[in-house]
């Protein structure tokens, strides 16, 4: 197979793919997100899944063959806490990812009863709908340390090599208090700070983002960095490659703006 693309998506709020007007409202993520398999051009031998939805002490991964599912979310229809993303886990590739995370001198363990949180479960149903390619996740670490995260994605790339898309699945803003007219100036103004800093060459582009709580409004955008962490992963396990943009809205539930990008 050929090396695969790594990506940052922004995943939207909750499980909006089965709430008709959130649905409508994230028309244009779904639309981004569904021409992902297209991108990356070719079936994918599993997804590994970076989502700011699990943390744990160390960059634990997930090794269940059936993993269950995970309904981290609150106030939402009954129905959306009966979904069920039936894609098989990847035990043998986690195995794998783990050894590569322990050979970089980084903190691991394999994780057999981890599901799939909505990080990882709703962006995968949109590119994937059929659940035939496997899934697994890595945890992010709660001390959200940008250099180890972007080890992390070092230590993970061999894995491009080897049949395995990467995804960092997050969002770009992520302030629940301010998901309104109070976010839309500062949620305009990182963005087009992430913009500016992944368009530079790759030493100044990690040093920028591993320095980001100096980017315009960092701390309202993220207040807890938890949803910007996995970007560190994926650009770490794609260091040198050109960020591509493949998906933008400046009117995110009427006020917010925010992105996705591909690195290859």
């Amino acid at each position: 197979m050929s090396r695969m693309p790594t990506y940052f998506i922004s995943h939207g709020g909750g499980p909006w793919p089965w709430i008709p007007r959130m649905r409508e409202m994230l028309s244009t993520l779904e639309a981004s997100l569904a021409r992902m398999p297209e991108e990356v051009g070719e079936t994918p031998k599993a997804i590994l899944m970076i989502s700011g939805h699990w943390e744990d002490d160390d960059f634990a991964v997930m090794s269940s063959p059936r993993p269950p599912m995970v309904y981290d979310y609150s106030n939402f229809p009954p129905e959306t806490y009966e979904i069920v993303y039936p894609a098989p886990g990847a035990p043998d590739i986690a195995a794998r990812a783990a050894d590569l995370i322990r050979a970089a001198g980084l903190e691991t363990h394999l994780d057999p009863d981890q599901g799939f949180d909505h990080g990882t479960f709703v962006p995968a149903y949109v590119m994937y709908p059929d659940a035939q390619v496997p899934v697994f996740q890595v945890a992010i670490r709660h001390d959200y340390d940008p250099a180890d995260h972007f080890a992390l994605g070092r230590a993970l790339a061999p894995l491009r090599e080897e049949g395995v898309l990467i995804v960092g699945s997050g969002l770009s803003y992520h302030n629940l208090r301010l998901m309104n007219q109070e976010g839309k100036i500062p949620s305009a103004a990182f963005d087009a700070w992430l913009d500016k800093t992944l368009a530079l060459p790759p030493k100044e582009r990690t040093a920028a983002l591993i320095d980001w709580e100096s980017a315009p409004h960092a701390r309202t955008c993220h207040a807890q960095e938890d949803h910007l962490v996995p970007i560190f992963a994926a650009l770490g396990a794609a260091e040198d490659a050109k960020a591509t943009r493949v998906y933008h809205d400046p009117a995110v539930f009427g006020a917010i703006t925010a992105s996705s990008y591909r690195f290859d």
